[in-house]
């Protein structure tokens, strides 16, 4: 299964749907993923709507499956 149909030319830097540029006629391949910041510039609006922080934020998250009497000792 293909992860997007977006696709890249790197002959003439552009970006398609196809398997062809209609620029330049060379393959396309798949982008490249994006950039990982550990700033992350955004991350304070984006837990600002999630809401980050409030308790039923908290009550989603996923838990490590042991039992709260490991934790303890």
């Amino acid at each position: 299964m293909v992860r997007s149909k977006l696709q890249y030319c790197e002959a003439c830097e552009t970006y398609g749907l196809g398997p062809k540029c209609e620029k330049c006629g060379s393959s396309m391949t798949p982008p490249s993923p994006l950039k990982y910041s550990p700033e992350d510039p955004q991350g304070a609006r984006r837990r600002e709507r999630q809401r980050a922080g409030s308790d039923g934020w908290i009550d989603s998250l996923p838990t490590s499956g042991k039992g709260e009497s490991e934790e303890e000792d």
